[in-house]
């Protein structure tokens, strides 16, 4: 078994996977890596699993070292991080590899492999992420805009009269109500600014054929009524790291196998 780790500013995403797919997931608060708290849920979530293995890509520099030294401790193994450098299965042409978000890298690796190439992965999360892979299979940038709950989060907490709102699907276009109103700006808004972006996209890309991959928690709502959209794909960042992993594993056992035959 491989145990991921993808760290988010609100919460770190926990994955057992095999050698062919993530097997569950479960969230646990990024703050617990600094109560000390942690430590208790990811043994409960690994249960009497035996590991082989353990990845993650972080956009929470101080959570990193949490994450190896709980891993190591209790199950002896050291952690691949995803990061330019350690990436497989995408290339990088890109003026600054290293201030890519290594969770939009595990997006690009994922989305290149289940859908082809050129492909888009639209991340729903704390911001909403385009990451662009092209025909030659490069991660070639990307776009972000504000989340949809920093949005409406936002409007609460710098105006007097809009409340904290919960996202849901609205049908009418026009609001009758001030929180109806805040619901059609969000969902219908976000709809809007995808098909906008895809739109664009495809422009600059040169292509008719362009597969949108969405993933992350307003994924499913934001999909449903966006024929854009190609697929939903809760666990890409997950099934990402799950691949580098294996990549970086079939070669080290190729290594050893090749120094055993003397080549």
């Amino acid at each position: 078994m491989i145990l991921l780790f993808d760290i988010g500013n609100t919460n770190t995403h926990l994955g057992l996977a095999n050698a062919r797919r993530v097997l569950k997931q479960t969230d646990i608060p990024t703050a617990a890596w600094f109560n000390g708290k942690a430590l208790a849920l990811v043994r409960k979530f690994v249960g009497k699993g035996k590991l082989e293995g353990a990845a993650l890509c972080s956009v929470v520099p101080k959570a990193t070292p949490c994450v190896a030294k709980v891993v190591k401790a209790i199950w002896k193994l050291e952690m691949l991080e995803l990061s330019p450098g350690t990436i497989r299965g995408v290339g990088i042409d890109y003026p600054k590899p290293a201030s890519i978000g290594p969770d939009r890298l595990a997006n690009a690796v994922a989305a290149r492999q289940r859908f082809g190439t050129p492909v888009v992965v639209v991340d729903f999360g704390t911001a909403v992420t385009f990451d662009v892979v092209d025909a030659r299979g490069n991660y070639i940038g990307g776009i972000i805009a504000p989340g949809l709950s920093a949005m409406t989060d936002y409007l609460h907490e710098k105006t007097a009269l809009l409340p904290r709102i919960k996202i849901r699907e609205v049908s009418s276009a026009v609001g009758k109500s001030t929180e109806h109103a805040m619901l059609v700006g969000a969902v219908h808004g976000y709809r809007g600014l995808v098909r906008e972006l895809i739109a664009q996209l495809k422009c600059e890309l040169k292509t008719k054929r362009l597969p949108v991959i969405a993933t992350g928690g307003y994924a499913k709502l934001i999909a449903a009524k966006l024929p854009e959209i190609s697929a939903v794909a809760p666990n890409l960042t997950l099934e990402g790291l799950r691949l580098v992993w294996q990549s970086h594993a079939t070669q080290q056992r190729a290594g050893i196998t090749s120094e055993a035959h003397g080549i």
